[in-house]
């Protein structure tokens, strides 16, 4: 008799990159729990990094209401069945009052030390002491797109100059710059292409980048006109990536690239790109320092001054010479 379905809704976070962080959680399940069947709920930017997921019965978007009105339209649309597992990533109230044999939400730790957030998320699931990396399905479909979209030959760096926040967003002339040396003659990728991703509120930014190289190594123009999972497909082929502390730093580092994140005004200890092939880079200050001078961390500032060219340059030459793989693998 084959196994009847267990139904698992998934109640995800809000803003991409936090998404991104507790998505090994939905791998892990669907490999310990071949039968379950997925519905997901997400807010509207992070939806669609869940429409691959194998077994998926339904996507609900959960656009913020007021008066908190996006919660009880999740609980009219799931209120008509029994659950085999509810996980709520957003610690919400929905989750208690729907039929489920199981439970897993969300709670602050009074008192906890603070812990990077792939391990925050792995306690919902208590699997913190092997914590599921990141991780997003795609579809056949999807791998090949990103495969025409960066059809051509040589090495890519991606960058990733926008930013939720002018604070967290270094200068895009800088990152001009340091692509110009990294990509340049004597540059660690001297015969690399330019992938500038981010969504289309990142084009602004992204014109100072465009200026870097010549416009025949530049893939793709403008950045906004890929989707999320193409964009994730994308950066599972690329040789380095370079981003503020965004959502897109964290589906590079999901996707496996080689990612330095740039952080100034963020913790790096609770959001640092995951992996092994993630590294972080900040300015002269630490976090505590520029609460000092923004305690709120809410101020129309840019925080990132302190954060040097070279100090990006010389971190990518490391990050490019650590992930080598040396010849003998590739025979």
């Amino acid at each position: 008799m084959a196994d009847r379905p267990f139904p698992i809704l998934f109640i995800s976070s809000t803003r991409i990159g936090d998404a991104v962080l507790s998505s090994g959680l939905i791998k892990k399940l669907h490999e310990e729990i071949p039968h379950a069947r997925f519905t997901i709920a997400a807010g509207p930017l992070a939806a669609p990094l869940f429409t691959a997921v194998p077994n998926l019965e339904r996507v609900i978007v959960m656009a913020k209401e007021k008066r908190s009105g996006h919660w009880f339209k999740l609980w009219s649309q799931v209120r008509g069945r029994r659950w085999g597992l509810i996980v709520d990533m957003r610690g919400s109230g929905v989750a208690r009052f729907l039929s489920s044999r199981r439970r897993a939400i969300y709670r602050r730790i009074p008192g906890a030390a603070p812990v990077h957030k792939v391990v925050e998320a792995a306690r919902v699931l208590k699997v913190e002491d092997e914590p599921p990396a990141p991780f997003l399905y795609t579809t056949p479909e999807i791998e090949e797109a990103a495969e025409a979209w960066l059809a051509g030959h040589g090495p890519i760096l991606a960058v990733a100059p926008g930013a939720n926040w002018v604070g967290k967003a270094w200068p895009p002339e800088r990152f001009a710059e340091a692509c110009a040396r990294i990509l340049g003659t004597h540059g660690s990728m001297p015969d690399g292409r330019l992938l500038i991703v981010g969504s289309a509120a990142d084009r602004e930014p992204a014109r100072a980048v465009k200026l870097a190289v010549s416009r025949d190594r530049i893939i793709g123009g403008e950045p906004g006109k890929l989707d999320l999972l193409t964009t994730y497909a994308c950066l599972k082929r690329v040789r380095l990536f370079i981003g503020n502390d965004s959502g897109t730093m964290h589906l590079a580092a999901a996707a496996g690239a080689p990612t330095i994140g740039l952080f100034g005004p963020s913790d790096d200890a609770l959001y640092a790109p995951w992996g092994p092939k993630g590294r972080v880079v900040r300015g002269s200050r630490d976090l505590a320092a520029i609460r000092k001078v923004d305690p709120e961390l809410n101020q129309a500032v840019c925080h990132m001054f302190d954060l040097s060219v070279d100090s990006v340059v010389e971190a990518a030459a490391r990050l490019l010479k650590e992930t080598e793989v040396p010849l003998a693998a590739n025979l």
